[in-house]
């Protein structure tokens, strides 16, 4: 470590904080990691409601953007424009770190001098009690506590990466992903296409503090993952091949068996015949068995009726799954892969020079 400049930076893009930031934030100042091993970046994206004014209590640095919101690759890409540190650790603003988790950062990138981007975990508590916030933040918990280890893929809520190999994967794409979606997890793509080795670590650990609705997880699922997802895999080629997180061959089958189920039950409801209701319960039992170590986990965690509730909503996630990938593919085909809007086209066409810069196309993308 350089003892004039920190070791560290980490970069919190923010739209409409102000009410999780100083936990956020105040969480993070809370680290043990020693105070002139790291800055804390925070990049407003165009808050209306004071996020700027909270974070300049807490951040070294405040990077104010000003217009419309552009989505956190932008913000976290301008972040890193004004990072001094060699290694870059992504935090969203409605996450709360563990007090050693910048450190366990530090020290991995320290001993491990061929691991080029590490990231961490939600823990098994979140504080959003209601049951779909509940379900959704152990859901994510559970993954990430299955999958330590190498990984194909970045996680961007807690994740840490070399600024030299940030640099050279060109970054987020900002271009494709004017919005939260899955803009962490094509940059992890990309960084483990350059050779690069990335780790999924379950002790690097952080509280996520979003309260989730139904209406939210649908749009989530389909709108701001599933879809985008799908479309980058139809890009890349690797539909059937692909075997990171929550992409396993397990996931594949499920959903092709919770859409056989759901087409049974149609028919049945059509001809009314009693053998396509045992098929349905046929489709459905494969599912329930794949499945046997996630529920007992709901139910340590949550108890009996929990884990029997989290039955049919983990359902409605596979059919979304179905969803997304068909229209996907779709809009793949129709389309090619998802562009911004036509004045952002036309500023970076002529070359405009903005504040807040156009988003920029680069060449490293899998479109």
């Amino acid at each position: 470590m350089k003892p004039n400049r920190p070791y560290v930076s980490v970069i919190v893009p923010v739209y409409q904080g102000e009410h999780v930031l100083p936990q956020s934030l105040g969480a993070l100042r809370a680290s043990t990691l020693p105070a002139d091993a790291w800055e804390l970046i925070l990049v407003d994206d165009a808050s209306t409601d004071g996020s700027d004014v909270v974070a300049a209590e807490y951040a070294d640095t405040v990077v104010r953007l000003s217009g419309r919101p552009h989505g956190p690759a932008y913000a976290r890409n301008r972040g890193f424009e004004v990072a001094r540190g060699d290694v870059i650790v992504f935090v969203d603003a409605d996450v709360c770190v563990h007090p050693d988790a910048l450190a366990r950062f530090a020290s991995i990138f320290v001993s491990r001098p061929d691991v080029g981007a590490v990231f961490g975990s939600y823990d098994a508590d979140p504080p959003a009690r209601g049951f779909i916030s509940q379900y959704r933040n152990l859901l994510h918990h559970y993954h990430h506590q299955i999958n330590a280890g190498e990984a194909q893929t970045f996680w961007a809520g807690c994740g840490a990466i070399r600024a030299e190999v940030f640099a050279a994967a060109e970054m987020y794409d900002e271009w494709h992903f004017p919005r939260p979606q899955i803009e962490d997890i094509e940059l992890g793509n990309r960084v483990h296409a350059l050779g690069h080795r990335i780790l999924l670590r379950p002790d690097i650990q952080c509280t996520h503090l979003k309260r989730w609705t139904l209406r939210g997880m649908l749009v989530a699922d389909l709108k701001d993952r599933g879809v985008p997802w799908a479309r980058l895999l139809v890009a890349q080629g690797s539909t059937l091949k692909t075997k990171s997180l929550n992409l396993k061959t397990q996931e594949k089958i499920c959903t092709v068996l919770v859409w056989s189920m759901l087409l049974l039950v149609a028919a049945d409801a059509w001809f009314f015949k009693l053998d396509l209701v045992i098929a349905a319960l046929i489709c459905l039992a494969p599912v329930l068995f794949l499945n046997r170590r996630l529920y007992a986990f709901f139910e340590r965690a949550r108890g009996f009726g929990f884990a029997l509730g989290v039955i049919p909503l983990h359902a409605l996630y596979y059919c979304l799954n179905g969803v997304a990938a068909g229209y996907g593919w779709f809009l793949h085909e129709l389309v090619g892969g998802p562009a911004p809007d036509p004045t952002i086209e036309a500023f970076a066409e002529v070359g405009l020079k903005t504040w807040p810069p156009v988003p920029v196309k680069r060449n490293t993308s899998w479109w």
